[in-house]
């Protein structure tokens, strides 16, 4: 059995609706900090993502990261007593997290307005690909769409060639993180006041709200960053070199000391010296001239003798770490930010830990993602329901 919950969270009930990342990561953040989850899927498929990328067998490895903790309760929620059923969980439940397109919960008549007047206290997270108001709000929307519309897609990838991705849906994950602040902050409200409210999330905001400077320069003057490749544009030195081992150096030497300390320590007290790159914008300015000293100096090394030399001028530096090489960083191994948990199928699971680390109620995995409707009964019959009624409601008859 697992340990008794002891994270932040203990005590706050989630019933999590949808499907994929954006909305079911929220709620596994919240799981991992002691709430507990309770995920809604439909019968006899589930959530998609039981099925996305790597398998163990017939469940994806994937799920049993991004659902640990959760319950999973199946209901077809087009049914009539199984809308009931949902209306009854939520009587009692303090979080109601769901990523359908906007409208979705209303043609089941569960939308805010009703679920609202059934528990005043209830804070309902909706995320979505464009929020729940405005021209675009009952398009379908995914990660993709959301960062070239948020302008984050724009920027990544060279001039010469077209916009790349990230190589993750960052735009969902971004969504879910703003979607358990404001979570967090709703509860906090409800708390003091007795009053629940809607965490309206959208995508596209997420993305738009981590583009840094890119809308007050273009408010200000007209300025449309373009892309840059692995240089950042205005801030320098901060780009990836190449070495003579053939890997990648990533230095990011745009503090004032750090680029003194850098040019001291790749034999050019001369460039330190120099009044023009004393500060960031004068750096900025000769960005160019700048990589092409760094760029001779990382040629002329391997990237382990760069990485000591830097290191002890106390510059930051790094590879460019594959997974494998995630798996073997000693500073990750330190703080156990990779876990480990054996599979019955004999298969070893891994995956991330719990962030952020709490000293007094760090979060924790109790359980892997669960089979489908493992807590049908459990949950169901703490309802009231009978075996027949839980056939019934969970697709089982």
């Amino acid at each position: 059995m697992p340990d008794p919950i002891t994270g932040p969270l203990k005590g706050v009930r989630v019933i999590e609706m949808g499907s994929l990342i954006a909305g079911p990561y929220a709620g596994a953040l919240l799981a991992q900090f002691g709430a507990e989850v309770i995920k809604i899927e439909p019968p006899g498929i589930g959530d998609p993502l039981r099925k996305w990328r790597k398998m163990d067998g017939d469940t994806s490895l994937w799920w049993y990261s991004q659902s640990r903790n959760k319950k999973s309760l199946t209901l077809n929620l087009k049914d009539a007593d199984a809308q009931a059923v949902l209306c009854d969980l939520v009587k009692d439940a303090d979080v109601l997290v769901e990523n359908f397109r906007p409208g979705t919960l209303e043609k089941w008549n569960l939308g805010w307005d009703r679920l609202s007047d059934l528990n005043p206290k209830l804070v309902m997270l909706r995320v979505s690909g464009y929020g729940q108001s405005g021209p675009y709000a009952g398009k379908p929307g995914f990660a993709a769409i959301a960062e070239a519309i948020g302008g984050l897609r724009y920027l990544i990838g060279y001039a010469d060639r077209a916009p790349v991705r990230t190589g993750v849906s960052i735009g969902d994950t971004l969504a879910s993180l703003y979607g358990v602040v404001g979570t967090l902050m709703a509860l906090r409200h409800a708390e003091q006041t007795g009053e629940g409210q809607v965490v309206d999330v959208s995508l596209i905001e997420s993305v738009l709200a981590v583009t840094e400077s890119l809308i007050p320069e273009y408010g200000a003057d007209g300025t449309v960053r373009e892309r840059t490749g692995s240089s950042l544009p205005g801030i320098a030195p901060s780009n990836t070199y190449m070495t003579r081992d053939g890997r990648y150096l990533v230095l990011a030497a745009n503090g004032d000391s750090i680029f003194q300390r850098l040019m001291q320590a790749i034999g050019r007290p001369d460039v330190a010296d120099d009044s023009r790159f004393k500060h960031n914008d004068g750096r900025a300015a000769a960005s160019d001239e700048l990589d092409e000293i760094l760029g001779s100096w990382s040629a002329s090394v391997t990237l382990t003798e760069a990485l000591d030399i830097l290191e002890a001028a106390s510059v930051p530096a790094s590879g460019i770490n594959s997974v494998a090489e995630v798996f073997e960083d000693e500073q990750l191994k330190a703080r156990g930010a990779i876990e480990h948990h054996p599979l019955q199928s004999g298969l070893d699971l891994f995956m991330p830990s719990a962030v952020p680390k709490l000293s007094k109620t760090p979060g924790e995995t109790r359980w892997l993602g669960p089979q489908l409707g493992a807590h049908n009964a459990e949950i169901l019959e703490e309802l009231g329901l009978d075996a027949d009624m839980i056939k019934k409601v969970c697709g089982e008859l």
